[in-house]
């Protein structure tokens, strides 16, 4: 009886993790069917990150370290912004996220899917910035360093996934570009990820703290070692309250609208 039992559990379970594996490849498929989506994300960063750290010699000598987890997390918040922001805007206007909830699928395959996505192109995003770091600006830094700078590449992402969302569901497919870029660019600057706090008025800087962007900065840092000394816990905690907050007001903004 007990062996009957197991066995009808494996077999409800094998196509739950089925329709997550299925769910996840549409949704990587469709971003590649997305040059508008692909190529800013992958190559924003590193042109950017080629003009400070090479041509502008930046990024050579002590500060390469810093300069690369900087825009490491530039990178990654820009992936999970217009990855969650304008799919959200578009397939919430076009019904998609209704004609989702209709169909047998497990509880939050698409969104699992997504955020698995954006994973994904995040860890794309670091590890171009590494080898560009690595390759062409000669930092060296210890095999352990490259692994956990990409694992906060990798989870950092997250806290910009669940805001993205939210922004895609106030906002029309065609608007949601113009915001996210509103908030993104703005957000960077403020929060030292491309210029030092120092060289921004003392109100500014003193405001830095509030945007998520400069927790995740300081956690980058933090793992090439050459953060500001604030307590990681701290930044980490601010980055998961906002990951809950946005995801909760994006499902009950969704909930309501479609």
């Amino acid at each position: 009886m007990n062996a009957h039992i197991r066995s009808t559990h494996l077999s409800a379970a094998a196509p739950r993790w089925r329709s997550y594996l299925l769910e996840a490849r549409c949704e990587f498929l469709r971003l590649l069917r997305e040059p508008m989506y692909v190529l800013p994300t992958l190559l924003f960063p590193a042109l950017f990150y080629l003009l400070f750290a090479v041509l502008l010699g930046s990024g050579r000598g002590a500060a390469g370290p810093a300069l690369l987890a900087n825009y490491c997390a530039f990178g990654v918040i820009g992936a999970g912004l217009f990855g969650f922001g304008v799919t959200t805007a578009m397939d919430r206007e076009q019904g998609f996220l209704q004609l989702k909830r209709a169909l047998p699928l497990p509880p939050g395959a698409w969104l699992l899917a997504r955020m698995a996505m954006a994973v994904l192109f995040a860890i794309m995003v670091a590890l171009l910035l590494m080898v560009l770091a690595a390759g062409v600006a000669g930092v060296v830094l210890p095999a352990a360093t490259w692994a956990l700078l990409l694992a906060v590449s990798a989870l950092g992402v997250l806290p910009f996934c669940a805001l993205g969302m939210y922004l895609g569901s106030l906002v029309s497919g065609n608007a949601a570009p113009g915001l996210i870029n509103l908030l993104f660019l703005p957000m960077a600057f403020l929060s030292g990820l491309l210029l030092p706090l120092a060289v921004l008025p003392g109100p500014l800087a003193a405001m830095a703290p509030a945007w998520p962007a400069f927790h995740l900065g300081q956690v980058a840092l933090k793992a090439v070692g050459s953060d500001a000394g604030d307590s990681l816990w701290l930044h980490l905690a601010v980055l998961v309250l906002v990951t809950l907050a946005f995801f909760l007001l994006a499902h009950r903004r969704l909930a309501t609208v479609g």
